[in-house]
């Protein structure tokens, strides 16, 4: 039995199993157009909506190469960005590789001692992992890291797109540069992800330092064609898949539970939040009514997540509320109903939320929002009428990772004990392009120490990152310090310290995993936190680092709606009503010949529309014309009172000759991690660089002003 692709067969045992153990008649389009380009060996960028068969499509093909040209372990890697979704993915992948006489393994920090002491025993033929657990096992000083990593022939890089847009993606190329070196035969890169904007771009990014033949293969997906004029709003790619998309204005967490409880009694319902605080009060709202609930985000254990999810896979009539955590294809059943609250933060999210529901036979893809504020709905009403064109962000991966390469450095010296103080450019490829500075900075200040021409781990290095092992040096990202809650001996999760330190009259109560508790005893030195069931009152929180804001794309998308473009989905009444109310209101801030600058009283703002990065940009660049003491707005920029109509013909035109980077706050250095590795003009210019956009600024300074002062 075989399933032949375009120019080439799976192995046969493995078309076997596809035909009578998984029932397939044949392969998907994605499936099938794949086989061929992965059995040559060739780079790939496959691109499918959520459950459209991308794992097997990836999968297949490589267990075929591993079978027929007798790979050993470890040789295919599959990395994905959340543990939780290899977790769900390993009983798929340890049944398709046992059809071979193969196996599968999985390694990441909450496998257990134990089960890393068999994996090191035996190393399975595909290892599924995070970059940051890749890179432990580099370090490692149990883990024999040339005789494990010899013979790496592949890497699939799940979701990859989650991976680029932020450092997490500079860290794992890195990683995977590194890993390069202690093969004896180049690795094969294959990256799964939904429809992005720019994928020749990200499958470029995902070579790394190697140029081979590589292939987008994403049969069935509008890709576009051509950028527009500014680098992070593409051309709409067509139309927009079918479904039922409903836009609501709720008003309030209660009401938004008030819906959601009366709407589709007896099915399965999925609710979307962007933030933890927001996942927990409408948890509990909806508990309150009587409605089976269920609860994921990160700050809630591994334990408490896994039951929640496996109860809600189980269960009909009921709903979970989530966080982004059910957004990448973690397996929670077939859905009926996805519902968002408020609205995600690109189209590219919503797309993968999407996709959640519709995938039996006969029922399409949905999703309700459900906004609670004005602002809110207007976010959702700009980020629908881009989905609406066929719209989707290109992903863009932060700009000079100068603090990453600090990062890996340090790694390199501890993985090989002693690197040669030029070799390491071979080991990091193009990533250590300009790395010089940053080596004699680390040298300098001790985190590494030179001897003979060798370079090696300092003791600087030993004080900030050596604790448990240098276990912080192998995490780009730096997490915000939380408690432990655990109620005995049982872990509920972890909780922001401000709502222990907070004054209060009366009991502490905390809200977590849906249910009030009561503070019985704080361990401050252990970040413990114990507790005990309470009727109710309990308050979430969670610090979280200052986001980007609006896009360019989705603030102008937000203008169009203001302007009287009306997005191609269900309006509900009240959301008809609340359109009507923020277009009347927004009448002397837009206009559809350009940019306005308004007066009312002694607040003078010039309405742009162009997002947090381009009015970052313009506030450095007016200079004194600009409010300094102002935050910046993702929609308008506040000038100074005596603003005249000469003064601002001056400004701009100085403007368009000089543009600025804008000014980093001391405060945010302290959030780019291994920032103290950098001399300070370095992670300054870093950290301007990623606040700025000097393409949109250049843009808006272009166009037409309305003065109306």
């Amino acid at each position: 039995m075989s399933l032949a692709g375009r120019s080439g067969a799976l192995h046969p045992s493995l078309a076997h199993h596809v035909v009578n153990s998984l029932g397939w008649a044949k392969l998907r389009p994605l499936q099938d157009e794949s086989l061929a380009p992965l059995l040559a060996g060739d780079d790939a960028l496959l691109l499918a909506p959520t459950a459209g068969g991308k794992t097997e499509a990836a999968v297949f093909p490589l267990l075929t190469r591993m079978a027929s040209e007798s790979w050993g372990p470890v040789s295919l890697i599959y990395v994905a960005p959340l543990k939780a979704l290899l977790n769900n993915l390993l009983p798929r992948l340890e049944t398709y590789t046992g059809w071979l006489g193969m196996r599968a393994g999985i390694w990441h920090g909450d496998i257990t001692g134990g089960r890393r002491a068999r994996l090191l025993r035996e190393p399975p033929e595909l290892l599924l992992t995070t970059p940051e657990s890749l890179e432990s096992m580099l370090v490692s000083t149990k883990v024999e890291h040339r005789r494990w990593f010899s013979g790496v022939r592949a890497v699939v890089v799940d979701e990859v797109h989650a991976f680029a847009g932020d450092d997490r993606g500079w860290h794992l190329l890195a990683v995977l540069e590194r890993l390069a070196r202690l093969t004896d035969a180049p690795i094969q890169r294959v990256g799964l992800s939904a429809t992005v904007g720019n994928p020749e771009s990200l499958l470029s990014w995902l070579q790394g330092s190697v140029r081979r033949s590589a292939h987008v293969i994403a049969p069935g997906v509008e890709i576009p064609e051509r950028p527009s004029s500014h680098p992070a709003f593409t051309e709409p790619a067509g139309r927009p898949p079918p479904g039922d998309v409903q836009l609501d204005h709720v008003g309030s967490i209660a009401n938004a539970a008030k819906v959601i409880a009366a709407l589709h009694p007896g099915e399965k319902r999925l609710v979307f939040c962007d933030s933890k605080r927001l996942v927990e009060e409408l948890g509990a709202a909806l508990r309150a009514r009587g409605v089976t609930t269920f609860l994921s985000h990160a700050s809630l254990s591994a334990d408490e997540r896994r039951r929640s999810e496996q109860a809600f896979a189980d269960a009909r009539d009921c709903v979970i509320v989530s966080t982004s955590t059910l957004e990448l294809g973690i397996d929670v059943g077939d859905l009926d109903r996805v519902l968002q609250i408020n609205a995600p933060a690109s189209v590219a999210s919503f797309l993968q939320r999407f996709g959640r529901a519709g995938r039996r036979t006969g029922t399409v893809r949905n999703c309700l929002f459900l906004a609670l504020d004005e602002p809110g709905f207007l976010h959702a009403a700009g980020l629908l009428l881009l989905w609406g064109q066929g719209w989707v962000e290109p992903v863009v991966p932060p700009p000079e990772p100068r603090h990453i390469v600090a990062q890996q450095l340090l790694a390199l010296c501890l993985q090989e004990q002693r690197i040669g103080s030029h070799l390491w450019r071979d080991w990091l490829g193009r990533f250590g392009d300009g790395a010089e500075p940053v080596v004699r900075h680390l040298t300098e200040l001790g985190f590494l120490d030179s001897d003979g021409g060798m370079l090696f781990i300092g003791p600087e290095a030993e004080k900030r990152f050596g604790h448990r092992h240098f276990m912080e040096l192998t995490s780009s990202f730096t997490a915000m310090p939380e408690f432990t809650v655990l109620s005995g001996r049982d872990e509920i999760g972890r909780t922001d310290p401000g709502l222990l330190t907070e004054r209060i009259d009366g009991p502490r109560l905390l809200l977590l995993a849906g249910r009030s508790w009561r503070v019985t005893w704080i361990d401050w030195k252990r970040r413990r936190c114990f507790v005990e069931p309470a009727d109710g009152g309990g308050k979430a929180r969670w610090t979280v680092p200052a986001l980007d804001g609006m896009s360019f794309a989705l603030s102008r998308a937000v203008r169009e709606v203001l302007l009287g473009a009306t997005p191609p989905v269900r309006l509900t009444r009240r959301g008809e009503q609340v359109l009507a109310t923020v277009r009347e209101a927004a009448i002397d801030t837009v206009h559809p010949g350009g940019t306005v600058i308004a007066r009312s009283g002694d607040d003078v703002r010039w309405w742009t529309w162009a997002g947090h990065r381009t009015n970052a940009t313009l506030k450095a660049t007016l200079g004194d014309l600009a409010d300094p003491g102002q935050r910046v707005d993702d929609f308008c920029i506040r000038l100074r009172a005596g603003l005249t109509a000469p003064g601002w013909k001056s400004a701009r035109d100085e403007a368009r000759e000089h543009p600025c980077l804008p000014a980093p706050d001391v405060r945010a250095l302290h959030g780019l991690k291994f920032s103290e590795a950098l001399p300070e003009r370095l992670a300054e210019a870093t950290l301007s660089a990623r606040l700025a956009d000097l393409r949109g600024a250049e843009i808006v300074l272009g166009e037409p002003c309305r003065l109306m002062l």
